[in-house]
């Protein structure tokens, strides 16, 4: 049963044939900086419509009751449904981690010291710092951000508020790159399906550029439309040189973009290369901070979580990370062309984590040990067969090359293989950022992996062993 305090994070439940529902006002915001808002009000809003069609699509309806397969949440339901959460059964799916705050709460991450993101502070209590830095580079601009507002202004450090308690500073990206005068974000949607060991993939179908409606240069501070993306950003197909691809040739937002940067001379692999890696960097660093939130539950198996990375990129492709939305906007009603982005978006995170199912039923809940066999069996999970047939991992475990031979493998491992095993299979358009793909020249190499949790390298050298036995795992 669905109730008040349901009602006022603003959650979905669905089930095979049936689920639930949690939304909330864009002007309101959690202490995780999360938006908060009625599920009324997001579903005359239209906020939901497409989350609505994907699952009727895949044969789920809406349900008000505790018999549900998938929890849909706009927001973090963890505090308010604790005790419905802490206890799922195997099948039932939740679309967020416990702790995943830690990546989309902007301070933190901000602050977090992580490759790719602008060097930033924490106000008050970084100002020693800040001003520190600020004698190194005293051409440095920063900008002034909280958790509950973007309110943002170029400035120097003097004129910054050192007094606004919960808010940060960081340097503002000089030399951005450009389109047709304008300034841009690329907002890339990734998906978390596992912590401990950690997987991680992105949509690699397309990407939401947003561009600001004024042009940059001359650059006034004080105009924000200028250098600062809203709601009423620029729509791709108005940017001239980006709309001969996307809408005279049909191609998606990100092949325009990278049409237009071989068009000026630019590879765009080099900034598609680096957020990747900034992504990797992203997860790694927050995992154990999941990991612990994650333990006051019976499972960690029962999560997964889609969150839109938004990055600038300079003139020289450098990216930087500029947020994560844990909620991004998946309403076409400002931008009815984005509908087909964000539908497939949809449906690619329901098929990566098996609730868009090619197998039919009245639930998630599997219906017999064959029919499990039948979709993913161990012949399906053994790799490094002339390792595993060495007489020293036929006879003991210990030696960490023998991990992942079948006399090794605990069922819970088996567990976590098989599920990596079914996301592969049922992957579409989404690309695995962890553990990260790799030529077979890499599969072959003795590689460390001491910056790797045990969990983490045991994942990493299945998906290894699976790149030497098929390629298409590389």
């Amino acid at each position: 049963m669905i109730t008040k305090e349901n009602l006022q994070l603003g959650i979905l439940h669905f089930k095979m044939q049936r689920w639930a529902f949690r939304s909330a006002p864009k002007s309101k915001y959690n202490s995780m900086g999360q938006i908060e808002q009625s599920p009324e009000e997001a579903v005359d809003a239209g906020y939901l419509k497409h989350v609505y069609l994907v699952f009727e699509r895949l044969g789920f309806e809406r349900r008000n009751d505790s018999d549900w397969d998938v929890l849909w949440a706009h927001m973090y339901p963890f505090r308010v449904l604790y005790s419905s959460l802490k206890n799922l059964k195997p099948h039932q799916k939740v679309n967020h981690f416990p702790g995943s705050g830690y990546i989309t709460q902007k301070v933190d991450l901000a602050t977090s010291g992580i490759p790719y993101i602008p060097v930033a502070f924490r106000i008050p209590a970084d100002l020693e710092k800040l001003f520190e830095y600020a004698k190194v580079k005293p051409e440095a601009l920063f900008v002034q951000k909280s958790n509950d507002h973007r309110g943002v202004t170029i400035t120097k450090v003097k004129d910054l508020n050192l007094k606004a308690e919960g808010t940060f500073v960081q340097e503002y990206v000089g030399r951005p790159l450009l389109v047709d005068g304008h300034k841009f974000d690329i907002g890339v949607y990734t998906i978390q399906t596992s912590i401990d060991p950690l997987r991680v993939y992105a949509y690699n179908g397309d990407v939401i550029l947003r561009f600001c409606p004024e042009k940059y240069y001359p650059l006034n501070p004080d105009v924000l439309d200028k250098y600062v993306v809203g709601d009423d950003y620029l729509p791709t197909w108005e940017v001239p040189s980006l709309r001969k691809y996307y809408i005279d040739l049909g191609f998606s937002m990100k092949e325009s973009l990278n049409a237009h940067l071989r068009d000026i001379g630019k590879d765009p692999n080099k900034m598609w290369d680096q957020i990747d890696d900034a992504l990797r960097h992203a997860y790694l660093k927050t995992e154990p901070l999941m990991i612990k939130s994650a333990s006051n539950y019976r499972s960690k198996r029962n999560f997964f979580e889609m969150v839109r990375f938004d990055f600038v990129v300079d003139e020289d492709l450098n990216v930087y990370i500029m947020e994560a939305n844990m909620s991004p906007n998946l309403s076409s009603q400002h931008f009815p062309p984005n509908r087909i982005i964000y539908e497939q978006v949809l449906f690619n995170v329901l098929s990566l984590v098996g609730v868009g199912r090619r197998i039919h039923g009245d639930s998630l809940r599997p219906r017999s040990r064959d029919e499990e066999v039948m979709q993913v069996a161990e012949k399906n999970l053994m790799v490094f067969p002339s390792v595993c047939a060495r007489k020293l991992c036929r006879s003991s475990c210990v030696s960490p090359d023998c991990q992942l031979c079948k006399p090794c493998l605990t069922p819970e491992t088996m567990d976590v293989l098989k599920a990596a095993y079914m996301e592969h299979i049922n992957r579409q358009e989404c690309k695995r950022i962890f553990p990260p793909h790799m030529t077979e020249e890499d599969a072959k190499k003795s590689i460390s992996l001491e910056e790797y949790s045990p969990e983490n390298q045991l994942m990493y050298r299945w998906f290894q062993g699976k790149c030497l036995i098929d390629r298409t795992w590389c």
